[in-house]
Parts: structure tokens; sequence; C-alpha cells
């Protein structure tokens, strides 16, 4: 795995324009004050605040006599100083676990999973590894029927009502993080009535590609993605980068200020492929982890019989 510090471009937070500066400001602490919102819903209740304080400052018209419209930015950030590979409570990883009951995720792909990798002066450390959300996807390049696209919100996904099965998404990801259905899936009943979308790729289909979709469905509604929501730890932060904001669901930061102080890195940064995750540098230490504890239990998928007689095959 290939470290290095994002560059400031990269963190896409942007800088603000005088003008409005201090009203968004205002705006922004005064929905901090509401406890009664969820973190994510803060954060987005933050943006509508000072989308509405930058229009009622003063500003050049765009030469179509309209403001663009702001689009979010989803990223994601995972604080290694706080994952220890959910050993301190005894049980498998709860993003992984929290992932594959909420997209009814087949067995055995784990959209989010977390391995234990060595550390370069001994011990280990866990990282989970969701999608990593490339802004620029070598899989959405050589799809031949466009079936893997990625979103304005800068989300790739797959429609497996396109999918032909090719699987050439697959060979191009570098980071491993893109699964295939082998044979029909074994499913719970609860997916048997779903309406698909691409945005939560349930149920799943035999003969399609599958992974992490970051959950924008649920960004938007002011909730935080599965993964997030189970950490025990609150390891995971997802935000938006046009916001320059993040939440682990117990704390709200700056985003670029956070990842700049901390001295993050992206996974294979040397490949150009843009990713919209981004890491912390630890082995869970701020939970009182040793490196030298190795081990985690394994994942486990609480459906274990279908309707249909689905099965499970080995990745």
């Amino acid at each position: 795995m290939d470290t290095q510090d994002p560059a400031p471009a990269d963190l896409g937070g942007g800088t603000p324009e005088s003008t409005g500066r201090g009203t968004k400001r205002r705006a922004f602490l005064g929905m901090l004050a509401l406890s009664a919102l969820s973190p994510v819903g803060v954060l987005l209740a933050a943006g509508r605040a000072s989308e509405r304080a930058e229009a009622a400052a003063p500003s050049a018209p765009s030469a179509a006599g309209d403001r663009p419209t702001r689009l979010r930015r989803w990223a994601m950030v995972i604080d290694l100083r706080l994952c220890d590979g959910c050993q301190s409570v005894g049980k498998p990883p709860q993003c992984t676990a929290a992932c594959v009951e909420g997209h009814y995720a087949p067995e055995p792909m784990e959209w989010i999973e977390t391995y234990e990798a060595p550390l370069p002066g001994g011990g280990t450390q866990f990282i989970p590894t969701p999608c990593q959300q490339c802004q620029n996807p070598p899989c959405v390049n050589v799809c031949p029927v466009a079936a893997t696209f990625s979103t304005p919100e800068g989300v790739v996904l797959i429609d497996q009502e396109r999918c032909i099965g090719c699987r050439i998404c697959m060979e191009a990801c570098p980071y491993d993080r893109r699964f295939f259905n082998w044979g029909e899936p074994t499913l719970p009943p609860e997916t048997e009535h779903m309406v698909y979308s691409p945005e939560h790729q349930a149920p799943a289909r035999k003969g399609t590609v599958m992974k992490c979709d970051f959950c924008p469905d649920m960004a938007r509604a002011g909730r935080l993605p599965f993964c997030a929501q189970a950490c025990p730890n609150n390891a995971i932060y997802f935000g938006d980068l046009e916001e320059d904001l993040a939440t682990n669901g117990r704390d709200v930061v700056t985003l670029s200020r956070f990842l700049s102080a901390n001295t993050s890195y992206r996974l294979k940064e040397h490949l150009g492929t843009q990713p919209r995750v981004f890491y912390v540098p630890g082995h869970g230490e701020r939970v009182g982890r040793d490196a030298n504890r190795r081990g985690r239990k394994h994942t486990q998928w609480p459906w274990k019989k279908s309707p249909n007689g689905g099965k499970t095959w080995t990745r």
C-alpha cells in the first residue's frame, strides 16, 4: 500500500469567496445548535443555510443570468487510530456486518472489507476498505455498455439492469472492490418485493457485478452510511467536500483541515485514480489496541436459506 499526503488541490474543500463568508459561518453555527438534528442532518442543513446566505449576498451574475446549482461531493475519511477491527467489542468488523445487512449483500461479498495489514515497524493495523469512489475510475473507463458510471456527486455506481457480466471492470479495479454474482444469490425474504435501484442494488441478480455504493440515498436523507453508523469507535467520517464538512455521528469537523492536520493519505495514490476515501494513519492506538494483537472475527451472513433456494460460492 502506497501512502502519500493528498495535495491541497485534491482535497476539493475549496476556498469560499470573501463575500458572505461571515453570514455562512453564523448560519452553520446556528444549525449546530439544533441538537434534534442528526450530525449528517446538521451537515446538510448547514449546506442549505449556506446556500440561502450566498443567495442573499451580492455577486456577479453568470453569463446565463442564473447562479450555478451546488452539487454535493461526497467523501469518506477512515481514522485508523480509532479502528481495532472491533477486537474491543469481540465481534466481526461491524462496518462490514452493517453493510451486509443493510444492502442484503449475498455471501461472500464484503463491500467494505477490513484487512489486517502489517506495519513497517512490526505489528499490524486494520484497514476498512470500501469502494474508493475514484474520480478517475478505471472501471468506468473500460465498461463496454456503460453499466458502471459516475454521478455528478462523484459516486461510482453500477446498473445491474444494464450489466452484461463481462467482469472487465473487476479486472480494471486496482483495489479489488468489485464482486460478481456467480450463482443465484441467497437473499432474505425481505428483498422479494423491493424496488431495484443502482443506489441500493437490491435484490442482487445472478451474473452481475456489485460493490459499495457510498449510500448516497441515505446521505441525501441526512443519514450516515451503514458502515459509519455501525462503527463502535466512530472511526468512519462521511461528508461533503463542497461544504468542507464531515461527521462520524459524534463530531463534526472541517474536512480539509482534518485531513491536512492528521497527515491523511489515499490508497495507491500514484495510480492517479483520485479516490474519495481518505485514511488517517494508525493502528487503533486511541482505543487501546496493541499493534501486536492479531486476528479478527469472521464476517457472518444472517441469512442461510431463502425461498428461491439461493447458493453461495467461493470468491
